[in-house]
């Protein structure tokens, strides 16, 4: 009798890290800061958001649980012309980077997941199956455990189709699927709105699926976001900078 073959482990389920970003250019990002800031200012602070939120996402990798974990970076926009360009570059070094594309805010999320899942595995359309963690450049504070834990409660078996970081203004900074297809649903979702977070939960839990929360963050949109995010990341280079710039009111108009 044929003894039976060894068992083989199961591999860990991977998890894909996802950056979405607009390169930080002067006049073309950021610009309800310039109520306050120059355009080369805000530009500047992007770009020092821009890279702690890619460091964050190097430290959540060696933080998470088993499996793969692979880094992308969804960009729209000329990283020659943007604030900061060489240390731009050097921040994505370790990060894979694919184009954005779709008319809105939506559509680009919902293809960045695909894309990122997909990006340099020849089996595409299988990765659309594995989970994602991505967040926004406008949450320099992010904690990489946080995000590390998104990605661990995606990919256990028990665990959540979705984690959703509610920002304080309404929207959300973190959305963490199990399924990477499962992206679409946010794609006709209102974005930049003070409903954003609820309609975004709302459109995942209609169509089944099962959400955690994450922690609340503040974004970084207007000026006065500057100090008070900056103050809950005193070690990071966007506080530096805002140390520099010092806390300004819009001006009026």
């Amino acid at each position: 009798m044929t003894p039976p073959a060894p068992s083989v482990p199961a591999r860990p389920p991977a998890a894909t890290f996802v950056v979405l970003a607009k390169a930080p250019v002067p006049g073309l990002v950021k610009t309800r800061l310039t109520s306050a800031y120059s355009d080369h200012e805000a530009a500047a602070l992007a770009a020092a958001a821009l890279l702690d939120s890619l460091d964050a996402v190097r430290a959540a990798v060696a933080l998470a649980g088993p499996g793969e974990r692979r880094l992308v970076c969804a960009l729209t926009g000329d990283l020659d012309a943007a604030a900061a360009p060489v240390a731009l570059g050097a921040g994505l070094e370790e990060f894979r980077v694919v184009a954005q594309r779709g008319e809105g805010l939506g559509e680009r999320i919902a293809h960045a997941h695909a894309d990122a899942a997909a990006s340099g595995n020849e089996d595409a359309a299988a990765d659309l199956d594995g989970a994602t963690v991505q967040i926004g450049m406008d949450t320099p504070q992010v904690d990489p455990a946080v995000l590390a834990a998104a990605a661990d409660r995606v990919t256990v078996p028990d665990g959540p189709d979705a984690v959703l970081g509610a920002a304080a203004d309404g929207g959300w900074w973190l959305l963490a699927l199990r399924r990477a297809a499962d992206a679409r649903l946010v794609a006709p979702v209102p974005m930049s709105t003070p409903e954003t977070g609820r309609l975004t939960r709302r459109a995942l839990e209609d169509a089944g699926l099962r959400v955690e929360a994450a922690p609340v963050l503040s974004d970084v949109d207007e000026p006065g976001d500057v100090v008070r995010v900056a103050a809950s990341c005193p070690d990071s280079r966007f506080a530096a900078l805002a140390g520099v710039l010092g806390g300004r009111a819009a001006v009026a108009s």
